[in-house]
């Protein structure tokens, strides 16, 4: 397919500055630009590839103004980032999708599989699952045994979903993601540790999506929960009973533990970990590599956290300051003691 740069204007709400009828066909990185390929600018750190881009149209802030001579149409939007995520949503849903089930495909008889689903070889469906509509589900998927996938849903290879999970609508689950493993439940005896059976399910609700080899797990009574619009990245682990709030985000390898509520709009950095059975409030940000083991300050939401354990993020960050000039501090305290010996000195003599 190929737009023009006044046709993407439209699009995004944009106005051009240049060529409106520059024509794209492809998306390139504004380092990497080429004739045809649609660019955007949004971090000012990479603004000295806008002047030397080859790329035939960019994306940029409105309030941006080029120090240089550009040869890219420049396309000015409100926002540039929000803008090339609507294009490329757009260009996405253009794409063909495939459709059919494989013949090397397994899928039990007693199994409803929707309208217009893809099936790919070597899918495992289990007797009593349902697999909404528009549903496309990459080689080596398994689905357990009355289990349920809704419409629109895509699952890419070696995934594993569990007997008696529930997958929404318009969800993505990346390839070795597990949704419904046994929580890490054990009781301990003077033998060693039994183990405590997971009844449970997890319920993944609507415009969920789960990173490649991230974990969720199914709770030990009731539902483990990823609540609407929430993202986790790659290698994050959800313990059983856990709830994950409505548009949550998490960045790679990000823990949960077991019994856990986080709240909506809340958003993690890579590494973070947090202990079981806290409460985390609405709008919470943690930076990376923190570790939250109570939740006196996260319960009250709308608060950014850093360090571990995890304090105001603010405070961090002063008391960062002060540990870096350790040394200094250190060495004027050797100074101070040494001026006050010797004050004393002349003051005996």
């Amino acid at each position: 397919m190929v737009f023009t740069a006044e046709q993407i204007a439209g699009f995004t709400g944009g106005t051009v500055e240049g060529d409106k009828n520059a024509q794209i066909s492809t998306f390139a990185k504004i380092e990497e630009g080429k004739k045809g390929a649609l660019s955007f600018l949004a971090n000012m750190k990479y603004e000295h590839y806008l002047y030397e881009t080859e790329s035939s149209v960019v994306l940029v802030n409105k309030d941006f103004t080029p120090s240089q001579p550009v040869k890219a149409t420049l396309v000015k939007v409100d926002n540039a980032y929000e803008s090339v995520a609507k294009l490329l949503q757009l260009y996405e849903s253009m794409q063909q999708k495939r459709v059919g089930i494989d013949s090397l495909a397994f899928i039990h008889p007693s199994a409803k599989i929707g309208k217009d689903c893809y099936i790919g070889p070597f899918v495992a469906i289990a007797e009593g699952v349902e697999i909404g509509d528009g549903c496309v589900l990459h080689p080596h998927v398994t689905i357990g045994r009355n289990a349920k996938v809704g419409n629109n849903t895509e699952i890419y290879s070696n995934a594993v979903v569990y007997h008696d999970c529930v997958v929404g609508n318009n969800c993505i689950l990346h390839a070795g993601s597990v949704i419904g493993a046994d929580g890490f439940g054990f009781a301990p005896t003077p033998n060693g540790y039994d183990k405590i059976p997971q009844i449970g399910i997890v319920t993944i609700e609507d415009n969920v999506e789960i990173g490649a080899n991230t974990c969720v797990d199914r709770s030990t009574m009731g539902s483990t929960y990823v609540r609407k619009g929430a993202k986790l990245d790659n290698l994050v682990q959800i313990a059983h009973n856990c709830e994950v709030g409505e548009n949550t985000v998490m960045s790679a390898q990000v823990g949960i533990a077991g019994s856990t509520k986080v709240g909506q709009w809340c958003m993690f950095g890579g590494q973070v970990g947090i202990a079981g059975h806290l409460n985390i409030g609405d709008k919470v940000q943690v930076g990376a590599q923190s570790g939250i083991a109570g939740d006196n300050i996260a319960k009250r939401g709308n608060v950014a956290m850093m360090g571990s354990p995890a304090i105001e993020a603010r405070k961090w960050s002063r008391n960062t300051a002060v540990v870096n000039n350790l040394t200094a501090l250190r060495q004027e305290v050797i100074d101070l003691r040494k001026e006050i010996e010797e004050l004393k000195q002349q003051k005996s003599k």
